[in-house]
């Protein structure tokens, strides 16, 4: 891996560089906060950044920060966008010398790895700016939950800080450590969650007759739902329904009088999310009433799709070929069920977003987003601040001449 990292950068700066990045995301990671409290985080990011020269804008949809950096006279101006939240994780790393001080909250996603490569971007774009135009470094919070770009944008951000691309970066277990993988279209999926409240007639576990059991009609309900895929959505579409979630208020002899099943569904098309909703408001309704039990179904929608632009992949692809070598990039990789927040940017305005490889087997960054032993990879430091950095001489090239 070191001696990929050091092909496109002299090693006494990544030597240099990757160190200080190193020691940035330990610190973002001990420090953690969910979304919208990421007030710790955003005095830390912005300390750094305003030490790098950047001209710092703070309190956008919350805690959000966007930091500018302009070299030259070129009108282009592109967004380069990290996440900051965490989750609320009881991290399980006794050994880890940075491991979360905030109890019962760790970055179990990689966004304190996130940060820092787009805090080393920075860094390498104020040091060389080598480019012709400004660059807007968009720290968001509250992506966990779906609400943080979309509070970023009512809160003016595109109109004070217009863009006319933007790119952002997730790492990926799973995936070798340091490749780079995009594609043009829906990359990662729409995220809808759903609440059916089964409302029956409890009673004395011996005498179920004489009650209307909503615990059975749940476990039929749960099982007829895993049909909306398989009979209801077209094979060439794809979907996910998940029920992750059962609750009741009965107790070992007392039949319950009501249950509660949470879950969410996935998809990537705008009439497959409308058919999912609709089929399953229509089976619960059914079976409910066949039983003689009352049903209410909560369905929001939080995660629209990840859908990239076409004219913005090949940029990304350039980017990550300059970083990583060509032999390491994935122009058409396959989309993913996962959601994230960073759709609602690209309904706005052109961009692109990729995956880095976290790490796969046994190696570092192996150990799966969202688990309490996870870490993100130190590794991908370098990869990711000079991909990042790439984007923007790629997308705005410094003149050449007088």
């Amino acid at each position: 891996m070191q001696a990929m990292l050091t092909t496109h950068v002299p090693a006494v700066e990544v030597a240099t560089d990757a160190q200080q990045w190193v020691r940035w995301r330990h610190h973002l990671h001990s420090l953690p906060e969910t979304g919208f409290k990421e007030l710790r985080t955003s005095d830390y990011v912005a300390s750094v950044l305003a030490m790098l020269g950047l001209e710092v804008h703070r309190g956008i949809g919350g805690t959000g920060i966007v930091a500018n950096l302009r070299a030259g006279t070129g009108p282009g101006m592109i967004g380069l966008r990290s996440d900051m939240d965490a989750l609320a994780i009881t991290e399980d790393a006794p050994g880890r010398p940075y491991r979360s001080l905030n109890a019962g909250c760790m970055h179990a996603c990689g966004h304190d790895g996130h940060m820092a490569m787009l805090l080393g971007a920075a860094q390498l774009l104020s040091q060389r700016r080598d480019f012709d135009g400004t660059v807007r470094f968009i720290f968001q919070p509250a992506e966990e939950h779906g609400r943080g770009a979309a509070a970023m944008i009512a809160d003016g951000l595109l109109e004070r800080f217009p863009v006319e691309e933007i790119y952002g970066a997730h790492n990926m277990p799973g995936m070798p450590a340091g490749r780079i993988a995009t594609r043009v279209g829906g990359i990662m999926a729409s995220e809808d969650n759903f609440e059916i409240r089964i409302r029956g007639r409890g009673g004395h576990a011996a005498r179920p007759h004489m009650g209307v059991d909503p615990l059975v009609i749940g476990a039929q309900v749960v099982l007829a739902l895993q049909t909306l895929v398989s009979r209801s959505v077209d094979p060439a579409e794809s979907a996910v329904v998940s029920c992750t979630e059962f609750i009741t208020d009965g107790i070992r002899n007392a039949i319950p009088t009501h249950v509660t099943i949470k879950g969410d569904t996935r998809s990537y098309n705008p009439q497959v999310q409308a058919l999912l909703e609709r089929r399953m408001r229509e089976l619960c309704a059914g079976i409910c009433a066949a039983h003689g039990a009352e049903c209410e179904v909560s369905y929001t929608h939080e995660f629209v799709p990840t859908v990239n632009w076409a004219e913005c992949v090949p940029i990304a692809v350039a980017a990550a070929c300059a970083t990583v070598g060509q032999d390491r990039v994935d122009g058409d990789v396959p989309p993913v069920m996962i959601s994230e927040d960073f759709g609602a940017f690209l309904r706005k305005v052109p961009g692109a977003f990729v995956f880095i490889g976290n790490g796969d087997g046994e190696g570092p960054g192996a150990v799966p987003l969202h688990n309490a032993r996870y870490d993100f990879n130190d590794e991908l430091l370098p990869v990711g601040a000079r991909f990042f950095a790439e984007i923007a001489r790629v997308r705005l090239p410094a003149r050449k001449g007088p």
